[in-house]
């Protein structure tokens, strides 16, 4: 078990799919976790009373990350009320499943506030509460390196929040705090059975049959992979975007 006690994480979007399973093994292995939602308050109550039966001291912050003072008065609102934050999860996305051919100029400015904007202001913020040993994720996407049908505004947010993680590592790297990514390829999620609608069990069976392990990740694995880089054994680990996709973007376009 790693051991993240008196360790505090910010998780964005923290309180469904993954971020939920993110914050679950964080707090598992000891931290106390501040979960970030915006507006599904059923959802958010859930998930803080899960977290707080491993993690007492957890909080829930409210905050559109799309809304620059929002997400600073966010990471303020978790500094303050738990004493720092050590590990900084950005996990919140939203987008217009639209091709570029019809996006229109709010679906681009919201994309790119929520998940550029958003990014930069939280790792902005958070590095005035966060020290030496400190951890930054961020949660990326597989439409950030190759083609998904109407995915183009979300590929191009990630893409640059991907260069983004190189250049925070290095300014924030002499402090001792390291910046990475996480991709994956296709999950098991609510946002993922809207997007595919009735077409997703086909889709599920195809890609999983693309990977190297014939099968989809489970969240908790790719939450693993996260709390791994969270660890101090990862220090030397920093300005990379970790690929857990089983495989999936390497394999070949001939295989059956």
């Amino acid at each position: 078990m790693i051991d993240f006690k008196e360790k505090v994480a910010l998780i964005t979007g923290g309180t469904r799919g993954l971020g939920r399973a993110i914050a679950l093994t964080l707090a598992r292995d000891g931290a106390t976790i501040a979960l970030n939602y915006r507006r599904d308050e059923d959802s958010a109550n859930r998930t803080l009373a899960e977290i707080r039966a491993l993690a007492p001291r957890s909080i829930l912050l409210k905050a559109d990350m799309e809304e620059d003072a929002q997400v600073r008065a966010l990471v303020e609102g978790a500094g303050k009320a738990l004493g720092r934050i050590d590990i900084l999860v950005v996990n919140a996305a939203a987008t217009a499943f639209k091709p570029l051919l019809a996006v229109k100029p709010h679906n681009l400015t919201r994309t790119f506030n929520l998940s550029v904007g958003g990014f930069v202001a939280a790792v902005q913020e958070t590095s005035k509460f966060m020290g030496n040993g400190g951890r930054i994720l961020m949660i990326s996407g597989v439409d950030s390196m190759r083609y998904l049908p109407r995915h183009g505004v979300l590929g191009a947010a990630k893409a640059a929040m991907e260069a983004m993680v190189r250049d925070f590592a290095f300014e924030l790297g002499p402090r001792g705090i390291t910046v990475n990514g996480v991709n994956f390829g296709m999950i098991d999620s609510d946002s993922s059975r809207i997007y595919f609608g009735d077409d997703f069990e086909r889709v599920l069976r195809v890609t999983a049959a693309r990977t190297a392990l014939k099968r989809l990740p489970e969240l908790d694995e790719i939450a693993a992979v996260v709390a791994l880089l969270c660890t101090p054994q990862a220090g030397y680990l920093t300005a990379q975007t970790i690929m857990v996709d089983g495989g999936l973007t390497l394999s070949s376009p001939l295989a059956e």
